[in-house]
């Protein structure tokens, strides 16, 4: 180990293992050229969020602070790749030897930052297109190993944040145990608190069921992947280019959506499922959609349910099932809504594995840039229909994720000062009311940190 104030490993060489373990001569050279420039800087950045995955911050240029003189280097081998890290952090090994779970996520990492660079340039991924989004994201699931062809409906997504107390925290972990219980697999955003209680929970049921096959599956981004870094529990690591086309990994791929107690990235994912649930060509397609919390909680999505009425209307509310104090009627409501699902797509003859059918409008395809003058442009007007206000209210708070978490947005409001947003001014109140309250219960960062607001609601 070296002198630094941070522990870490002086040198270390893994060999690849899953889909990086046989590459061609061919593909090696790919990746070996695309590993250079941004993209080698992206690559380094996301190797050591995960190296660093027990870390207590959420903040992307402070982890790359901490570890100064992390490097990653690619190696070639006639059959494949491996990788050499000088000043890795010591948390992500024991007795000199590097954690399972996290080599295993450091080889999601060159497959999805680096290996899938190269497909990019070779022109094999349209992102011109609806449908070519579409395909990209089956794709990238693919390569990441998460589906199983046949498997009858049973993959839960849970959103929900990575800040929540520890009450909130151990409810996450009872209703995944519930869950697993049931035989249920999980699927979060990969990080900490919401995104890992109920995979631990779950790891728990399924060892109770005997199920040794259980998928935990983690989707992330790069921009975000430094606040969520993978916790030790995911077994499938997929990282999709940017939150759009993680958010139709997730609704695509998963077969139903429990959301806990979280802030605005949990409510950019709530006005996103909205939005695709509430278009008239998705209303046959089931979906189950349950919002939860213990009864510390209950005033957090009285006012999500508060706002999302007012903002988009009271027949909407008719898509989610709100549940307080009650894992295991969470999960029989649950697994009852994927009974329907199985039903459907059985009936349609729509894959269990990748929901083809479920449409998406351009509006939630195409990658929204959270600058400020974009940001201040948002129709937040309630003059409009529902999917559409719905869409842009997504991407509100998702420029506040970007501005609180992400290294693009934090640089933005450090050069132009606090994102402003504008619109209807009830709605604009109403809003700004639901936001302070995300400040106030601690929602926006990880306990204990001090949060500076990056926004400011025109009222």
């Amino acid at each position: 180990m070296n002198c630094n104030k941070e522990k870490t490993i002086d040198k270390c060489v893994i060999a690849a293992r899953g889909g990086m373990t046989l590459l061609s001569q061919d593909e090696i050279n790919k990746i070996m050229n695309m590993g250079k420039g941004s993209v080698q800087a992206l690559f380094r950045k996301c190797c050591l969020a995960v190296l660093n995955c027990d870390a207590k911050e959420d903040d992307a240029m402070a982890v790359l602070s901490r570890f100064p003189d992390f490097e990653v280097k690619l190696l070639p081998r006639e059959r494949g790749i491996h990788l050499e890290f000088v000043n890795a952090p010591a948390a992500a090994f024991v007795d000199g030897k590097m954690i399972s779970g996290i080599r295993d996520s450091i080889f999601s990492v060159l497959r999805d930052i680096i290996f899938q660079s190269s497909e990019h340039n070779d022109g094999n991924f349209d992102e011109s297109t609806l449908s070519g989004i579409s395909n990209m994201v089956f794709e990238m699931l693919r390569r990441g190993e998460v589906y199983q062809f046949g498997k009858e409906p049973n993959l839960v997504v849970c959103w929900g944040g990575h800040s929540i107390n520890k009450v909130e925290y151990q409810y996450t972990k009872n209703v995944g145990y519930q869950l697993g219980l049931r035989g249920a697999d999980i699927c979060t955003g990969c990080g900490t608190g919401a995104m890992k209680g109920p995979m631990k929970g779950a790891s728990v049921g399924h060892a109770k069921q005997r199920i040794f096959d259980g998928r935990y599956i983690g989707l992330t981004e790069p921009g975000i992947i430094a606040a969520e870094a993978p916790n030790p529990i995911v077994n499938k690591l997929v990282i999709m280019p940017d939150i759009e086309k993680r958010l139709e990994a997730f609704v695509r791929l998963g077969h139903g959506i429990i959301v806990f107690p979280g802030g605005v990235g949990t409510a950019e994912e709530i006005l996103y499922l909205i939005g695709l649930l509430s278009h008239p060509d998705n209303k046959d397609n089931p979906y189950p959609f349950i919002m939860t919390g213990p009864k510390e909680s209950e005033e957090y999505f009285k006012q999500i349910d508060a706002f999302i009425r007012y903002a988009l209307g009271d027949e909407v509310a008719e898509l989610y099932e709100i549940i307080i104090e009650d894992p295991e009627k969470v999960a029989k409501h649950m697994i009852a809504g994927l009974e329907k699902v199985k039903a459907y797509r059985t009936q349609k003859q729509i894959s269990y594995y990748f929901d083809w059918e479920l449409v998406i409008e351009e509006a939630f395809k195409f990658p929204f840039l959270p600058t400020h003058e974009n940001m201040l442009n948002l129709n937040l007007n309630r003059n409009q229909p529902v999917n559409e206000l719905a869409a842009d209210l997504r991407k509100a708070f998702s420029g506040i994720v970007a501005g609180n978490v992400k290294e693009f947005g934090q640089t933005q409001i450090k050069e132009h000062g606090v994102y402003k947003i504008q619109g209807d001014k009830e709605l604009m109140e109403r809003l700004d009311v639901l936001l302070q309250s995300f400040v106030e219960q601690g929602r926006m960062k990880l306990p204990g940190s001090k949060y500076t607001p990056v926004f400011e609601v025109l009222t």
